[in-house]
């Protein structure tokens, strides 16, 4: 059976366990080293454990694999760069950034602290500019020799970045900017041989657990549809050369179904031409707002 990945070289963030242990054991199997970073910290981001990346990277190289346990935080500017170093070191290249890692802390808008905000926008955005950022410099550099590029950033954004989600404010803000980030990273590095897609996967994790209770339960027989390692399949297709033509998408993954999410476009105008009096704008957007397409709802709504 071909390799989708051979030769090529994994960085997967958050990856000792949910879905970034899936996404590191799938891209194993495809035939990437893999550098296993996770913090093991809680689901609320608090501590450090070790021991969830050192039984992933214990099982890829179990099933004849190359991978390596990195415990950096990824929304550190120089750990981050010592990570993708740490790739470039070990396995002489990198060709692939799946950025994964993140934690929430659920809070209703109107309850929500500062703490609380800042540490889940620095480690869902922030971690995924650091990480992608120093390995698009690599990146970059590598074209500059002319040498052939085929780097893959490949972003976890959600459904709550897309749609929105009750009790997830800064969660869903975070999620949102990963994917107009995505945006950016594609149109911006495609000169470098440099692909960015976004995935919003839906998959039973300690996130999801936490949120959606029973609707997350694994069944006794039959398709698990909320198993992660369902996600991880595109993931390593994403990882893979085959997906060149396919940059600045964002996707939902669920089960065995796979979506394109369609971003904002405009939808209806109205223009008189001139400079609007404030009287004016009532019957005009009573008009405007009867033509255009009504909201998705709010997950939670």
């Amino acid at each position: 059976m071909t390799k989708l990945c051979e030769g090529r070289v994994a960085i997967v963030t958050g990856a000792g366990r949910g879905i970034g242990r899936a996404h590191a054991l799938e891209l194993a199997r495809q035939g990437a080293k893999v550098v296993v970073n996770d913090l093991g910290a809680s689901n609320a981001g608090e501590g450090k454990d070790e021991g969830p990346a050192n039984e992933v990277v214990a099982l890829i190289e179990e099933m004849g694999g190359e991978a390596v346990v990195n415990g950096a935080d990824v929304a550190d500017w120089e750990a981050s760069k010592q990570l993708v170093q740490q790739a470039i070191d070990t396995f002489g290249r990198l060709d692939i950034v799946v950025n994964n890692a993140g934690f929430v802390r659920d809070q209703m808008f109107v309850n929500a602290d500062e703490q609380s905000w800042d540490a889940v926008i620095r480690v869902h955005l922030k971690g995924h500019f650091c990480v992608a950022r120093h390995a698009a410099a690599y990146w970059r550099e590598q074209s500059k020799k002319g040498e052939k590029v085929e780097g893959r950033i490949i972003n976890t954004s959600s459904g709550a970045g897309v749609l929105g989600s009750v009790g997830q404010a800064a969660y869903s803000a975070a999620k949102a900017a990963i994917a107009t980030l995505t945006l950016v990273q594609a149109a911006e590095l495609r000169r470098y041989g440099v692909t960015a897609n976004a995935i919003c996967p839906i998959a039973r994790t300690r996130m999801t657990e936490a949120v959606f209770g029973e609707q997350m339960k694994k069944p006794e027989d039959g398709f698990d549809v909320n198993a992660p390692e369902n996600v991880s399949p595109f993931v390593a297709w994403l990882a893979s050369p085959e997906s060149a033509s396919v940059t600045g998408r964002v996707f939902e993954v669920f089960g065995g179904t796979i979506t394109v999410f369609d971003g904002y476009r405009r939808d209806q105008t109205v223009d008189i031409g001139r400079r609007w009096e404030p009287s004016e704008i009532t019957a005009a957007m009573s008009d405007l707002m009867s033509k255009a397409l009504e909201p998705v709802k709010v997950y939670g709504t």
